[in-house]
């Protein structure tokens, strides 16, 4: 019979390795210290382990993933509920393993009731997250920008949250807790359920979908507790909030901010410009070179860690074995 590892046995392996990188203190506990400081955290939402990387290599500390970035990516299926816990747990798991930074994952409504979402937060935190976001829509859920969304009552929120809580092994493991009331019930009524989501033990609240910076202020002020706001899009049907600059932000007292869905929509705008060129070039009947719409190769090998590659390469394999590979 396989002998189960205990809880304790994992935690003190966990801070083994944490002290042999060099590293005193757990990622949880660096993100929870980005979010108390008195600078805003910039925290770019990424959707796979190239936009993690990048990200990361461009000096950001701390990044957030978008279940909408993963359903849109990984599936080829709108945000509206189609996505289920597997799904984000293996896409979560190789983006924290891919990056040192800490990273937040989206577990949309928590994947059920208050008892799900208690084993919902055990199994995000085993992939090495430093914490979720979970949200008072009705299941299935639906991206925060579409219409027809809908909330469940206050009182079932509470709930999940206290099972949040109650479900995290780590007390750093930050407890964010989302809600859609601003969009079609207005703030007074997102500022009453963020507030009880706080007192039910949640450790910031993000309401989404907020409509103008006075809305945004007057939620800052009205919740006791660390607020995060997501910049959105442009969406010429129906307002969603504006984009304010972190500065202005800041003054107004907001903890963290995240752009949801500025990663995949520069890709896609990225890639269809690439694309376009080679259809130029199939109708011109000729090549056409634009190097500027494209990472090199050697930029692209570096952000995957290549030389970490090759160097472990020449570490561990014998002269005879690395002669054959490279001099032959």
């Amino acid at each position: 019979m396989v002998r189960q590892t205990t809880d304790r046995e994992l935690e003190t392996r966990l801070d083994i390795n944490r002290r042999r990188k060099g590293d005193p203190m757990k990622k949880t506990e660096r993100y929870r210290k980005l979010i108390e400081s008195r600078d805003i955290l910039v925290c770019p939402a990424i959707y796979d382990c190239f936009s993690a990387k990048l990200a990361e290599s461009m000096g950001f500390g701390a990044i957030g993933i978008s279940g909408a970035g993963i359903s849109n990516s990984f599936l080829g299926q709108p945000d509206v509920g189609f996505m289920n816990l597997g799904d984000n747990l293996t896409v979560t798991r190789n983006i924290v393993r891919s990056v040192d930074i800490p990273v937040t994952g989206d577990a949309d409504t928590g994947y059920g009731n208050a008892v799900n979402v208690y084993h919902t937060v055990r199994l995000f935190e085993e992939t090495g997250v430093v914490g979720i976001n979970i949200e008072d829509q009705v299941s299935p859920k639906r991206c925060g920008h579409l219409e027809g969304k809908q909330i469940i009552p206050q009182a079932e929120m509470v709930k999940k949250v206290e099972a949040a809580v109650a479900g995290r092994k780590d007390p750093d493991f930050l407890i964010t807790a989302r809600t859609d009331a601003a969009t079609f019930a207005g703030v007074d009524e997102a500022v009453k359920r963020a507030n009880a989501y706080i007192d039910a033990g949640a450790d910031i609240v993000y309401p989404d979908g907020i409509l103008s910076e006075d809305d945004i202020k007057r939620f800052v002020e009205s919740v006791h507790g660390p607020v995060r706001i997501n910049m959105g899009f442009v969406i010429r049907k129906r307002p969603t909030t504006p984009l304010i600059s972190f500065k202005t932000l800041e003054e107004l007292g907001v903890s963290v901010v995240s752009f949801a869905r500025m990663a995949p929509a520069a890709a896609i705008a990225g890639m269809r410009n690439a694309f376009a060129v080679v259809k130029e070039s199939m109708e011109r009947g000729e090549v056409i070179e634009k190097p500027e719409l494209v990472a090199d190769f050697k930029e692209i090998t570096e952000l995957m860690g290549l030389p970490g590659f090759l160097e472990l390469e020449n570490r561990f394999l014998t002269d005879e074995v690395l002669k054959e590979k490279y001099e032959s």
